[in-house]
């Protein structure tokens, strides 16, 4: 059965939310504190966090990246209406998706369902190895090794390397990125796959025979 973690220290919210996501299948587990989250999360171990932003403790930008440095379990982040939520530094952190409250609990199961098949979807990803000078791309077991090293990418970060260096020198615009890698059904902008190449590129700041390169008014490509 698929584990979510729901994360809110609104006791109602959490409870209500879990109620619709049993509902329809899932076993839930309930935390109504930042550090506590953090405590249980490796414990439960569950296939997607619903993150809520305001949390006593640590708040949900620094359960974001607790969580990130030992996981690449999806993230919905939760946020109420008229709170400061900075979109990009929360995908930056890691998150996978977001959501502002108040929303009906239908439409947070069906962004849930949604982002569980874009994670566990792997149909964007061709079989074969893909070899570079000082990088290769596995796309089955979901490896990047990079100077001999192996890179930690979550989902995806991989999705998208593997998507561009796929096609070396083809550009892609933002929204064909989105659609190829997110899927159409994801509800982001096209900010998402800037701060997506971003960390890409933080990650592999050596000098190499090819690049992500950014195509002014277009977005952007693999290039040797």
């Amino acid at each position: 059965m698929t584990k979510i973690m729901v994360i809110d220290d609104d006791r109602h919210i959490a409870e209500l939310i879990s109620l619709y996501l049993r509902k329809e299948g899932f076993e839930t587990k309930e935390v109504y504190n930042g550090r506590a989250a953090v405590d249980a999360f490796p414990v439960y171990a569950p296939s997607l966090v619903l993150l809520d932003l305001m949390l006593p403790e640590m708040d949900g930008y620094q359960v974001c990246r607790e969580i990130r440095r030992i996981s690449t379990v999806p993230i919905i982040m939760l946020t109420a209406k008229g709170e400061t939520f900075d979109k990009v530094l929360g995908l930056e952190l890691g998150a996978d998706d977001y959501m502002v409250k108040p929303f009906e609990p239908k439409e947070l199961v069906a962004r849930v369902k949604a982002v569980l098949r874009r994670y566990e979807n792997k149909s964007t990803v061709s079989p074969g190895v893909i070899v570079f000078p000082n990088l290769s791309i596995d796309p089955e077991k979901l490896v990047v090794l990079y100077h001999g090293r192996q890179l930690e990418l979550p989902p995806k970060e991989f999705e998208l390397l593997h998507y561009l260096a796929s096609h070396p020198g083809r550009p892609f615009s933002r929204d064909q990125l989105l659609s190829a890698v997110w899927g159409y059904d994801f509800a982001g902008d096209t900010r998402t796959v800037d701060v997506h190449i971003k960390r890409l590129r933080e990650k592999m700041r050596k000098e190499d025979t090819w690049e992500i390169k950014t195509v002014w008014g277009t977005g952007y490509k693999f290039e040797e």
